[in-house]
């Protein structure tokens, strides 16, 4: 009899068909339940801390002025990262104590900027020895995603009413804030450079604004540049090809941003307004 005309085993034809079934279930297993989701690249979290000085010294316009381009700028970091991180703001104020304007760092999706007002003294050293406190694993870095280092942006019009050492030295032990791009702008004639270089560790990534349009021009190019570098990848070297370790790509970051801070405010070749008739 021909193989054309054999009868087909039922039996067999079922055991056949399980067998492939299960044969190809088995290259689908994942292990989570949703197979999209298996294969998707977790985003990384990048929290960008102000600092602002609310102090009595910065009532009037000059705080005006910081409300109005804080309330401008959200919009431009929304488009900082993409879909490639996932960004999200916190706002530590200083004064006669120290205030966080949300309990938690916010998704900038979801940012809504709250006019400050400006009254009391300033508690610098406290503001930093807050931010050291909550920045941790504990605390407000508590991504379970991975994280790049955090952007620290400290803006203040004059020197410190408490002890600022001994919060510099509180936070300077924080391993965030080692890692974390540091910039900071002095506001005014009363504004201490060199104090401001301490936080940050370089000069260069120190700007000042004497003025209302420069301090607007100063917010954006400083928060906008160390938004988009402390969300850069970098792992190999520009120079050698060479993988870099932690602590090359913060120096790497830390360097970029100085450079790129002094290249775009030394673009602005109107001359600086003074304090006294800039306000």
């Amino acid at each position: 009899m021909s193989n054309k005309n054999k009868k087909k085993d039922p039996a067999k034809e079922t055991a056949a068909v399980k067998e492939n079934t299960s044969a190809a279930e088995s290259l689908l297993d994942f292990d989570d339940d949703d197979p999209l989701g298996a294969t998707a690249v977790s985003k990384k979290s990048l929290v960008i801390f102000f600092m602002i000085d609310t102090s009595g010294s910065m009532k009037g316009t000059k705080m005006g002025e910081l409300n109005t381009v804080m309330e401008e700028l959200i919009p431009e970091i929304r488009r900082v990262g993409e879909a490639d991180t996932d960004v999200k703001i916190a706002v530590l104020t200083f004064s006669t104590g120290v205030k966080w304007m949300y309990s938690q760092p916010i998704s900038i999706e979801d940012f809504e900027w709250t006019r400050l007002t400006a009254a009391g003294v300033t508690s610098m050293g406290a503001a930093f020895k807050e931010l050291s406190d909550r920045m941790s694993r504990n605390s407000f870095l508590n991504s379970p995603s991975l994280s790049f280092a955090p952007v620290i942006f400290l803006m203040t019009d004059g020197y410190p009413s408490d002890d600022y050492k001994e919060g510099l030295k509180s936070l300077q032990a924080n391993s965030w804030y080692k890692f974390g791009l540091k910039a900071a702008l002095g506001i005014g004639n009363e504004a201490n450079d060199d104090m401001l270089a301490e936080f940050t560790g370089s000069k260069d990534t120190v700007v000042h604004a004497y003025s209302g349009g420069e301090l607007a021009q100063m917010i954006k190019i400083v928060a906008v540049t160390a938004s988009q570098i402390g969300s850069k990848s970098m792992t190999l070297s520009d120079e050698t090809n060479q993988e870099l370790s932690e602590e090359d790509v913060y120096a790497s970051k830390q360097k970029l941003l100085g450079q790129q801070i002094q290249e775009l405010v030394g673009q602005d070749d109107s001359n600086p307004v003074s304090f006294d008739t800039g306000w």
